[in-house]
């Protein structure tokens, strides 16, 4: 069923943070209802990230109340729960082109307004970069606060800590929110998840809490005493009973657990927090998806939505939002296969950054629920954690999106590659991945990947060759790296062998003009399969790469020389990408022909559709198809294409 359509007279009289201020504090509750039902029909009309958003509407709402934003600084972290804060802050006439070509981003980005003053998408940024607002303004003798938002899933990376380690022990003028959804995207996992459970959950401190406070206060100037020394009895008692807050130990005041959808509450405490100084930290609880059944129910499930989702779901009885059945994705054949390895070999294990659902996981973990380890959002970890386990005899796969593994080539380089251990690192999302943009787009592991040694690199065109790549990568005494994208898997796009072993590539066409003939186009990956109807058009040779590394030069030399020209197409960074190393290699055996390489330009591709951002940078195959015959001239056999 359709979403009603609702007044929205509060909303409307907002343009800028400042005229909510302006608003009476006994009208905000009705205004947070506006807005949750404005965010409802946003996401209805574009698609995103729902659940997240659903669930910080009154944090949002009491933020930008209370502080003198943008002079005070707010951080967001991750970013895809900023939906609000764009509408409060003069961009809501923008929103109906959320997170398509020329619109606005699905995270906080500088170049769209003076409100978001650190971009953002991936995780666990927010404290250093709030701590770096904060020395700034301490250098620089001016008075605001700096504010970090960050959930309890991004709180779990390695980053997040070592930045309140440096604020605690600076004892800097910042503020960090915990907004506690017991969620990442995945289901939290950890440690750190247990403590902030204790914390919630215990009814005695918050008895001592509230019965200290009393004590104290009839107590005189003792009870000062006592009550501002952070040593005395207060952290004494709590020592005791075991719930001295991590935080505190770190150098942080810590205040909460508190509702984070009581607005009274969240506009007194922050209000109070606004007059002090030094690092103090505000556990906020909050409910994912809170306000729609079904998101509240499976905030994993609703954590993004398509087009036309939320009337869905409503729609559904609550049950999850479904999508239509169709090809399988490549996510979908290499979690097939990866099943299929793990009920043959106890030694196959998975591990994952907090993507479980994300990576196709969910199957693995409801078959073999010992060998998944979710480790939180902690790549590097990951990286290092699958090493480990390598060297034991297990073979470790890490299910990783391509822009996620991009925080831990360190580890991926020193830890796997430099000792030569047998991981196999299944890169989900590699190339442009349409409306999460920039901070999502897997542009360069193919660069950085075919640079490191020992490193194999898989490049499978359909589910046949991504089959085959996992097959050679557990059985391989070494790393190897699976990369596919966020798209439909064809089957089987056919073609021969140009040379014994599994990673030889495949001829799937020769150009029927006599030697030599004009062009031979080297496909890598997912371009292969719009290049067969261009290569027809053009009567060009096609190859299928299938393996970036090991490079099988001399047949592909062979194949060149035959040729007057080579053309490589590559879903990902031109520059250092596979074209060049093809060419040069060529080159170096003496089959030195004119080259064009077709690849991710030199620059970030904005957001929008897959094949707009495809188009942005000249892989949509008119834009190929068009840039090959140039580069033969036979411009004429494309015109109408």
């Amino acid at each position: 069923m359709p979403l009603s359509p609702r007044q929205t007279h509060l909303l409307d009289l907002i343009e800028q943070p400042a005229d909510l201020r302006a608003l009476s504090r006994g009208s905000l509750a009705a205004l947070a209802d506006e807005m949750r039902h404005a965010l409802l029909e946003q996401v209805e009309a574009t698609g995103g990230h729902l659940a997240a958003n659903l669930g910080v509407v009154e944090l949002t709402l009491a933020l930008h109340r209370v502080f003198d934003t943008p002079h005070d600084r707010l951080v967001w972290d991750v970013g895809h729960q900023t939906y609000l804060h764009k509408m409060l802050t003069g961009r809501r006439g923008w929103m109906s082109r959320l997170r398509q070509h020329g619109g606005p981003a699905g995270f906080t980005r500088r170049v769209e307004s003076e409100y978001d003053p650190f971009g953002a998408g991936h995780s666990s940024t927010s404290i250093s970069a709030a701590l770096g607002m904060a020395l700034a303004a301490e250098r620089k003798g001016e008075d605001r606060q700096a504010v970090a938002i960050i959930g309890d899933g991004a709180m779990t990376a390695g980053q997040a800590f070592e930045a309140l380690n440096h604020a605690g022990d600076r004892q800097a003028n910042l503020l960090v929110i915990l907004n506690d959804n017991e969620m990442s995207i995945s289901a939290n996992v950890g440690a750190l998840n247990q403590h902030l459970t204790r914390l919630r959950s215990n009814p005695l401190i918050e008895r001592f809490r509230h019965s200290g406070e009393e004590m104290l206060a009839q107590a005189g100037p003792l009870g000062e005493l006592i009550g501002s020394t952070r040593a005395g009895l207060r952290d004494g008692m709590r020592h005791l009973l075991g719930a001295s807050s991590l935080f505190e130990e770190l150098g942080f005041r810590y205040f909460g657990p508190i509702d984070g959808h009581d607005l009274d509450t969240l506009l007194d405490t922050l209000s109070n927090l606004r007059q002090q100084d030094g690092p103090r930290l505000l556990h906020v609880v909050t409910q994912k998806g809170r306000g729609l059944a079904p998101a509240e129910r499976d905030p994993v499930g609703f954590h993004g939505v398509g087009r036309n989702g939320v009337s869905r779901a409503m729609a559904s009885s609550g049950d999850k939002v479904t999508t239509p059945a169709g090809p399988p994705t490549w996510t979908e054949v290499a979690a097939t296969r990866l099943e299929h390895h793990a009920a043959k070999d106890e030694r196959v294990v998975a591990i994952t950054p907090a993507m479980i659902e994300g990576s196709g996981l969910k199957g693995f973990a409801d078959r073999f629920p010992e060998r998944l380890y979710d480790v939180g959002i902690a790549e590097q970890h990951a990286v290092t954690l699958a090493g480990g386990l390598a060297t034991e005899g297990m073979r470790p796969v890490v299910a990783i999106y391509s822009t996620f593994l991009q925080r831990a080539w360190d580890q991926v380089i020193h830890d796997i590659a430099l000792q030569d251990l047998p991981v196999t690192f299944l890169v989900d999302r590699a190339g442009l991945v349409g409306p999460d943009g920039p901070t999502h787009a897997g542009s360069f592991d193919l660069a950085l990947a075919t640079s490191v040694p020992n490193l194999a690199v898989a490049t499978p065109a359909d589910a046949r060759d991504l089959d085959a790549a996992i097959d050679w990568a557990l059985a391989h005494d070494g790393p190897c790296l699976v990369r596919y994208p966020r798209d439909k898997c064809p089957a089987e796009l056919g073609g021969h062998a140009l040379a014994e072993g599994i990673t030889a590539p495949t001829l799937l066409r020769r150009s029927a003009a006599k030697a030599p003939r004009r062009v031979l186009v080297i496909g890598v990956g997912a371009m292969v399969e719009r290049l067969i109807p261009i290569c027809e058009t053009l009567d060009a040779t096609l190859v299928n790469l299938r393996w970036a590394r090991p490079l099988a030069i001399e047949p592909l030399a062979e194949l060149a020389a035959e040729h007057d020209a080579v053309v490589t197409v590559e879903e990902g960074a031109r520059i250092g990408g596979v074209g060049s190393e093809l060419l040069l290699a060529l080159a170096e055996r003496g089959v030195s022909r004119p080259g064009l390489r077709l690849g991710i330009e030199d620059r970030f591709i904005e957001h929008g559709s897959r094949e707009e951002c495809l188009a942005d940078t000249g892989l949509d195959s008119g834009s190929i198809a068009a840039s090959i015959a140039a580069f033969i001239g036979d411009s004429d056999k494309v015109s109408a294409t």
